[in-house]
């Protein structure tokens, strides 16, 4: 017998709950489905745990640091990894079961735990259930890609997603992956206590961030005793007795890294492979993506994509805001777009790294006339707090006064990006906040003087 309603929503991620209270508010009958855990990757093994560790990773490290301040602890710092674990665990469940109970409340909704598969256009069966609607929305996230790596079958490694079950202290991790992923979790890990290599393909770390940023990061992880290996073009794996060793093809350096413990970084996948989207005619890109347009629509009508499965960006907040253009379209009566929303994520080491819009790179290309403005955080309050690594640097379009860009590595970064990408969101010049009086003292308070300074970009 087929059970209908009004909308189908598949996976709760950050779309996907909101949008059901969304449609279930608005009198529709809505069926959720998820497969495994409510909350999907930012929930169970992505921002709130790994920032949970984070949290207790600088904890770790400022007790170190205590003499700096005049402040005596007395004995060496310990870390406690299954007191670190049993304290993610109950943060991230807590988030978990909070998304569980509000979706079994909705008014007019109904959960499903299984796997969901397409049959149709218009139904997708679970638990040999089949369920119909004419709005389908299809928010399944993604995870951790394993790289062809020779020899990576005949040995363990960790993913992100299996690192959250590690309540020890591993001896020698190594890390393969010089970006977001990997570089949050190597300084952690390093700060735990563990010896910590980072194995990246490119020549330099964060490859999308410009040379400067990259280079900085770097400096600040060797800082802190991080190894870092670059322009590893051909990774193998082995076991020799009991170490991993992964063999590099590196410009310099040992041929070799042997450690006791392999996490993956390496990237990320959708998860659409098991979905019977060929069944729906839903068409996905080569890398698996579903394929959507400006308002996150699917080739066929009556199915949309939302979050990380869709391609158009894989962080939680460009998720959240995917609700919010497929909630506004729906029912608001508010025309709302992809395009519309500008580039902003952060780098959640520590100091972090908080980016808006254009890097530097990506504004010399576009054949603009640009104005640039750098700083290093040795000029802030930085320097009061013992946290001084790091600069901000800002990207302003010459002829429109328009900001273009900005990277803040530093203490707050990740906060003070805000104050910059407010004004470009709200299309205003430079100037706005170039002339505006900011706190004293705070990190902020020198993002106008940044702006005052602005020279063109040779």
């Amino acid at each position: 017998m087929t059970q209908n309603f009004d909308a189908i929503i598949i996976g709760t991620g950050q779309a996907g709950p909101a949008l059901a209270a969304r449609l279930s508010g608005a009198d529709m009958k809505v069926a959720v489905i998820e497969r495994k855990l409510f909350g999907g990757t930012c929930v169970n093994t992505g921002c709130i745990p790994t920032k949970t560790l984070v949290a207790s990773a600088y904890a770790a490290q400022l007790a170190r640091r205590a003499a700096e301040y005049g402040v005596t602890i007395g004995a060496a710092v310990g870390v406690d990894m299954k007191r670190v674990k049993a304290r993610k665990d109950e943060i991230s469940g807590r988030s978990s079961r909070g998304v569980e109970q509000w979706m079994r409340g909705l008014a007019s909704g109904r959960v499903y735990q299984g796997h969901a598969r397409f049959e149709s256009p218009r139904t997708v069966r679970v638990n040999g259930e089949l369920l119909e609607a004419d709005r389908i929305f299809v928010n399944v996230g993604g995870r951790a890609l394993v790289p062809p790596m020779p020899g990576l079958e005949q040995v363990p490694y960790l993913t992100n997603s299996s690192m959250m079950e590690v309540d020890f202290l591993p001896e020698h991790l190594i890390v393969i992956g010089g970006s977001y992923i990997g570089l949050e979790f190597g300084q952690m890990y390093r700060r735990f206590g563990s010896r910590v290599t980072i194995v990246e393909k490119g020549p330099r770390l964060i490859q999308r961030e410009d040379e400067d940023v990259s280079q900085a990061v770097q400096e600040i992880l060797e800082g802190e005793g991080i190894e870092i290996r670059l322009n590893a073009e051909c990774m193998t794996a082995r076991r020799e007795g009991e170490r991993l060793v992964v063999g590099l093809d590196c410009a310099s350096g040992e041929r070799d890294v042997a450690g006791s413990h392999l996490l993956l970084a390496v990237g990320r996948v959708p998860n659409t492979d098991d979905l019977g989207l060929a069944r729906a005619g839903v068409a996905t890109d080569a890398r698996g993506y579903i394929t959507v347009d400006e308002q996150l629509r699917t080739n066929v009508p009556g199915i949309w994509a939302l979050g990380d499965c869709n391609g158009r960006g894989a962080f939680t907040h460009t998720a959240y805001n995917d609700y919010e253009i497929v909630a506004a379209n729906l029912l608001d009566n508010d025309p709302r777009n992809v395009s519309d929303r500008i580039a902003a994520y952060a780098l959640f080491i520590d100091p972090p790294l908080g980016r808006a819009g254009m890097t530097e790179s990506e504004a010399r290309q576009s054949g603009r006339k640009v104005l640039i403005g750098t700083r290093p955080m040795t000029r802030f309050r930085a320097v009061e707090k013992g946290e001084s690594q790091g600069f901000m640097k800002v990207v302003v379009d010459a002829q429109t006064k328009a900001i273009l860009g900005a990277a803040i590595l530093g203490v707050t970064g990740d906060e003070v990006i805000h104050s910059l990408l407010d004004v470009m969101y709200a299309k205003a010049p430079y100037t706005t906040i170039s002339r505006a009086m900011h706190i004293h003292p705070t990190v902020s308070e020198l993002v106008p003087t940044l702006l005052q300074e602005l020279r063109p970009l040779e």
